[in-house]
């Protein structure tokens, strides 16, 4: 009687488990079907184990429900769990267009060296009679003669509605498709996506490989470098922990290829303090970096003329000279650089000597726009392109590369900078900045570095969470 009672009860709870479990979507088996099982299971040992018997035989399935209970709690919570987490790096990280979801079928091919349009459009799958009317239709919007290494292919659809694409470049695809009415052809413009995505890392090794493993091309780094170039001297200034946080936005096109990108907001924090740069359009196609109290980045001067150097001499009015051999005054700073390395001008101004100079070797001397200060770059290997006597430069503008031309035992930059002629330790130099936000577009920026910053911390929480 006692063990009949509680198998009934048993039976009805799994009743009202299945009963619940029916809202779940996704779920391996039905609880209703094991909680069926278990029942049909229990008559047959009741009829066919009386007494003792029957007892032991209901324990051991009062064991197996209570098992399958916890194992399907356990498999329905970690399902919620995953999807959650998918769901957030698809929105977030993937970001994957539109376009690139599609429901027809779908076959791809890259052009290689040598690939010609009837070669390419075979592999696709297209018999040679369509692959003349492909070419006849593409003739008059654009000859598949004209098709390059390195574009692709794409078929799509299916027999009566088919569609060929060939992407010329960034912005143009041809357009072939077939409807019934033989092939036609257009020119299309490629569709352009955009997302923003957080990038950041910690200083390791060195500012090149750190941000490479973080996921910048060349030319972010580069920008990067650009943005701080007035306030961090990345040959001396940079240490091991030090850290670097950027919103980037991206522009890609249909297949997922990155075309083009724009850091909106760096961080970077160097021994301790951080610095922000907020990008803002101050006049129509004007974009500067400014700190998010609107001082702008830029200064009058670099801190350095050379991009990942170290400083291997600094200025001292007393030094003994690695060639010469007795003491002498080092009226600049040197920068141990790779040779090739190239030498940007540290402000505005005009050229006043480019040629040889005794042991300085090949050498460059600026007088800034203030006509007060003047810089000196010396042992390069070549000049820059248009360098000579009288040209104006700007500031960042390559005017040579390092060398070890004149009296030099190694590669490296002799840079020099002066004050009504008079040579100054060029680390010590202060830089002005230049002109902060206006007051008038004040308030516009203010909300617009406050959405970009919260926009920045926000992505950087998701990517953590995924």
């Amino acid at each position: 009687m006692h063990n009949d009672f509680a198998r009934t009860n048993l039976q009805k709870e799994f009743g009202r488990m299945a009963n619940r479990s029916k809202s779940r979507s996704g779920s391996r088996f039905s609880l209703r079907f094991i909680a069926n099982a278990v029942t049909g299971l229990t008559k047959r040992t009741s009829r066919s184990a009386p007494g003792i018997g029957r007892g032991k035989h209901l324990k051991t399935i009062i064991v197996l429900m209570v098992v399958i209970a916890v194992i399907w709690s356990l498999l329905g919570s970690g399902e919620d769990v995953r999807a959650s987490i998918a769901t957030m790096h698809e929105e977030w990280i993937a970001a994957e267009p539109p376009a690139l979801k599609q429901h027809l079928p779908e076959q791809q091919e890259l052009l290689k060296a040598g690939d010609n349009a009837l070669v390419v459009l075979s592999r696709l799958g297209f018999p040679m009679s369509e692959i003349t009317n492909m070419i006849a239709a593409a003739k008059r919007v654009h000859p598949l003669r004209n098709i390059r290494a390195g574009q692709r292919f794409v078929r799509r659809g299916l027999p009566g509605d088919m569609h060929v694409y060939y992407h010329i470049d960034s912005s143009r695809s041809l357009h072939l498709s077939s409807t019934g009415k033989g092939w036609q052809a257009k020119m299309e413009a490629r569709p352009v996506f955009t997302r923003s995505i957080v990038k950041q890392g910690e200083i390791q090794d060195s500012l090149f490989t750190d941000a490479i493993a973080a996921g910048l091309d060349d030319r972010t780094i580069m920008n990067l470098v650009d943005i701080f170039a007035w306030d961090i001297d990345f040959a001396r200034n940079l240490r091991k922990g030090d850290s670097f946080r950027l919103l980037v936005e991206e522009n890609f096109d249909d297949s997922g290829k990155v075309l083009s990108n724009t850091i909106q907001i760096a961080e970077f924090v160097n021994q301790g303090t951080v610095y922000q740069a907020i990008r803002f359009e101050r006049s129509p196609g004007n974009f500067e970096y400014f700190s998010p109290q609107g001082k702008s980045m830029r200064k009058a001067y670099l801190k350095a003329p050379v991009k990942f150097s170290r400083i291997s001499s600094r200025f001292k009015l007393k030094r003994k000279h690695p060639v010469l051999g007795y003491n002498r005054a080092h009226r600049g700073v040197d920068y141990a650089s790779p040779t090739g390395t190239p030498i940007r001008a540290v402000g505005d101004g005009y050229i006043t000597l480019a040629g040889w100079k005794g042991g300085y070797g090949r050498y460059v001397e600026i007088r800034h726009n203030n006509r007060n200060h003047s810089t000196a770059y010396a042992h390069l290997r070549r000049y820059g392109k248009g360098i000579r006597k009288g040209r104006k430069v700007k500031q960042g503008q390559v005017i040579g590369y390092v060398g070890m031309s004149g009296l030099a035992t190694g590669p490296h930059l002799h840079f020099e900078f002066r004050v009504r002629g008079r040579a100054v330790n060029p680390l010590t130099v202060k830089r002005a900045p230049a002109r902060p936000v206006p007051k008038s577009q004040m308030a516009r920026f203010q909300e617009k570095a406050n959405q970009a910053l919260t926009r920045m911390q926000q992505q950087a929480t998701l990517s953590a969470w995924s």
